[in-house]
C-alpha cells in the first residue's frame, strides 16, 4: 500500500490547515493588516507547507527509495524522480 494511501487521513488534515492558513493570510491583506502580522502568516504557511513536504517525503524514501527487495534500477529511478522533486522544490 503507498504510504500516501496509508496516511491520507494524517495529510488531509495538514492540507486543511494549509488552506485555512492561507485563507486567514488572503483576509489579513484584505484587510489591509499591519505588515509584520502578514509576514508572521507567510511565515506559517511556508512552516505548514514544508512540514507536509517532509512527511511525504520521508514515507516515499522508506517506501520507494530504502525499502529492502527493490532491484537497484528500481531504486534508481526511485532516486532520480526525488532529486528532480527536491531540486524543484528548493528553488
Amino acid at each position: 500500500m503507498a504510504h500516501t494511501i496509508a496516511e491520507k487521513k494524517q495529510l488531509l488534515a495538514r492540507v486543511r490547515r494549509i488552506q485555512g492558513q492561507a485563507a486567514a493570510l488572503e483576509k489579513a491583506l484584505l484587510a489591509e493588516t499591519d505588515c509584520a502580522a502578514v509576514l508572521q502568516q507567510i511565515a506559517a504557511v511556508r512552516g505548514a507547507v514544508n512540514g507536509l513536504m517532509a512527511q511525504v517525503l520521508e514515507g516515499h524514501l522508506r517506501e520507494h527509495v530504502g525499502a529492502p527487495g527493490l532491484s537497484e534500477a528500481a531504486r534508481s529511478e526511485a532516486m532520480d524522480q526525488v532529486t528532480a522533486v527536491l531540486r524543484s522544490y528548493l528553488r
